[in-house]
């Protein structure tokens, strides 16, 4: 047997292996995704792919259909939970995207509503840090695979070349594949799964973006170059309890500058701040405040 064959070999059978953990998400959606049978009974897809819908049901390997009930979704995370009763299937093999290198052989797993196992295969283009999604959620891992995800593929896995499943793929910007890390998908099952939901800190603020003037930032001796401006206090919130008002321009957050929206909304993701006193720096009337905020739980 030549070399080709023996790999072509290996590949096939790591899709047939690996494949069987992998699910049709039924949403009555033209473009039904996949989903990973993460742990036992648990299911977890894109939450994107999602949108709104109220029946879900996945389809397995032969064909067969089985119901599922939501357990929780993380839109910031990009990852949706299913629970799914009396199912006889295989549980991933969760493997550690940490040693993935640019380069690197993987898969892209799916299945068809009709429960035939799909395969595309690519190599690992860009490798990253932490980094933080546009509403403001932490994935532990920059993971860009060199993959087209052909309709259905959002929420199936993505496998590396010893057939572990090392995350969950989702779209990106342009239609671009992007890699949810397997240890981001860890802590939200299991966050969601012991609290049934995920815990994040909340002021009772309506913030926007703000650019701040040459003329202010020389005033008071300031290197960043926006904040985010207060339009909105909720009554009897942590933000009016710390004698916030409309029009501060909130510049740092326990010890984090803030240019952005999203940049407040990644702080109150650490669930570690509920219930905390934190230091909050502002601008009011040209001249610099500081006050202290209890950060409380969203509901």
């Amino acid at each position: 047997m030549s070399s080709l064959q023996a790999l072509s070999n290996n590949i096939a059978e790591i899709v047939e292996q690996s494949g069987k953990a992998i699910v049709s998400i039924n949403a009555n959606r033209r473009f039904s995704p996949s989903g990973i049978h993460w742990r036992k009974g648990i299911i977890v897809t894109s939450d994107e792919s999602l949108k709104r819908c109220d029946r879900v049901s996945v389809t397995l390997e032969n064909n067969v259909k089985k119901s599922v009930s939501l357990l929780g979704r993380d839109a910031t995370t990009d990852v949706a939970i299913f629970k799914i009763e009396n199912a006889d299937i295989p549980v991933a093999t969760i493997g550690d995207a940490a040693n993935l290198k640019v380069g690197n052989l993987v898969l892209a797993l799916a299945r068809g509503s009709e429960g035939d196992i799909r395969a595309a295969m690519g190599a690992v283009s860009v490798v990253g840090g932490e980094w933080q999604s546009m509403s403001g959620g932490k994935i532990d891992q920059f993971i860009r695979p060199d993959i087209s995800l052909y309709p259905g593929f959002s929420g199936g896995a993505l496998v590396d070349a010893t057939g572990n499943i090392i995350g969950m793929n989702t779209t990106g910007r342009r239609g671009t594949a992007l890699t949810i890390p397997a240890s981001t998908i860890n802590r939200v099952v299991e966050q969601i799964v012991t609290k049934g939901k995920i815990p994040r800190g909340y002021l009772g603020l309506g913030m926007q973006p703000v650019r701040l003037p040459d003329s202010l930032k020389s005033s008071l001796n300031l290197t960043s170059v926006g904040g985010v401006i207060v339009v909105n206090v909720e009554p009897l919130s942590a933000a009016e309890n710390a004698g916030i008002l409309l029009g501060d321009i909130l510049i740092n957050f326990d010890g984090n500058s803030l240019e952005d929206t999203n940049d407040i909304l990644a702080l109150l993701n650490d669930s570690s701040r509920i219930g905390k006193s934190v230091q909050l720096q502002l601008i009011r009337g040209g001249k610099l405040i500081e006050l202290h905020i209890t950060v409380n739980e969203k509901q």
